[in-house]
């Protein structure tokens, strides 16, 4: 690369977490998608892990949200500052090339969702902006062979959305795009706890009890797992601690769950035959952060009857597929402006 060709970055835009890839050098940036706000003066106060931080901890004057929601971008000029951040903070303030960027947008995005993820990123100091769907990039980063005449089923679930997409000859044959993902689960488990032990927590509490100690399906006594958490109590209004287990996680988020099952029939369902067979030769394969989640793979094989296999680096998949897309960016360059 010589000192003045365009600089190219991918960035997986979630609704949780913005990861930024460079080529050649790999995930440069793995920050929250939080940004902080001064209601008094609408300055930012701070993006990413520093916002994150604040949550639940701000004074009045200040707060602390997330701008994309569901997948897509909820406030505009705040999303626009947190990628002008990202995108500053990769290349360094001397950098006086505008940079080609690939973004991801969920399956199931709108044109007039698609335009302001392009009108955001050009506005931010982008000199190019390509909106790729992240089952074809989370395929891409997951090492599926995408061009092959062979049909592959990827379900990507992160924070905002669950993607799931029947993928063949470098393009989506079928998908569906729902918003039931991570902060839904974790919005489950907040709702658990007030109800059933009258407790109140936040949202990284919950997230805590996610990832320590949640599952999708129910434990025998020896194998589940206890975490102990504390919060406020809704009757005395005092700090209290309480032990949860494996098995009340996994019934605050069967909804959830059984919202990603059905999605994942629902496209099944319209995958043609030759394709569908094709699903139980080479399963179904996992990415997103919260495809992480203990047991999901179980679930999915007992509910499905067809194998589930979670993706190594599935937090990064995405992110990657960014990334190898804009290194071979003539090889993917269709499958990734295909509408």
């Amino acid at each position: 690369m010589s000192f003045f060709s365009t600089p190219k970055i991918g960035i997986d835009l979630g609704t949780a977490n913005v990861l930024v890839y460079v080529p050649g050098k790999g995930i440069v940036i793995n920050e929250p998608s939080v940004v902080a706000i001064d209601t008094e003066t609408q300055q930012v106060k701070a993006i990413g892990t520093e916002a994150k931080d604040m949550i639940g901890k701000t004074p009045d004057s200040i707060i602390a949200f997330r701008p994309m929601r569901d997948g897509v971008i909820a406030d505009y000029r705040v999303t626009e500052a947190m990628l002008r951040y990202f995108i500053q903070k990769t290349l360094g303030s001397w950098n006086l090339l505008k940079p080609d960027v690939v973004v991801s947008v969920p399956a199931g995005i709108t044109s007039a969702e698609r335009r302001a993820v392009i009108e955001a990123g050009l506005r931010a100091g982008a000199g190019s902006v390509i909106p790729a769907k992240e089952p074809i990039l989370a395929a891409i980063g997951a090492g599926v062979p995408i061009y092959e005449p062979t049909g592959h089923m990827i379900v990507d679930i992160g924070g905002g959305t669950t993607d799931v997409a029947v993928i063949s000859l470098g393009s989506i044959v079928t998908a569906k795009s729902v918003k039931c993902a991570g902060n839904k689960i974790d919005q489950s488990i907040i709702d658990y706890v007030k109800r059933t032990h009258n407790l109140a927590i936040g949202e990284r509490t919950s997230e805590k009890i996610k990832i320590k100690i949640g599952g999708a399906m129910r434990q025998s006594p020896e194998n589940e797992l206890e975490i102990l958490i504390k919060g406020r109590d809704y009757v005395s209004g005092l700090p209290r601690q309480i032990k949860m287990s494996t098995n009340e996680v996994v019934i605050a988020i069967e909804r959830e769950l059984a919202i990603v099952i059905q999605t994942i029939k629902d496209v099944m369902h319209e995958t043609k035959p030759e394709l569908a067979s094709d699903l139980i030769d080479n399963g179904i394969i996992l990415t997103g952060g919260t495809s992480q989640l203990r047991y999901l793979t179980d679930l999915i094989l007992a509910k499905t009857g067809i194998k589930a296999y979670l993706s190594d680096d599935a937090l990064y998949c995405v992110a990657k597929g960014t990334g190898i897309a804009l290194e071979h960016i003539d090889v993917y360059k269709k499958a990734l402006l295909a509408k």
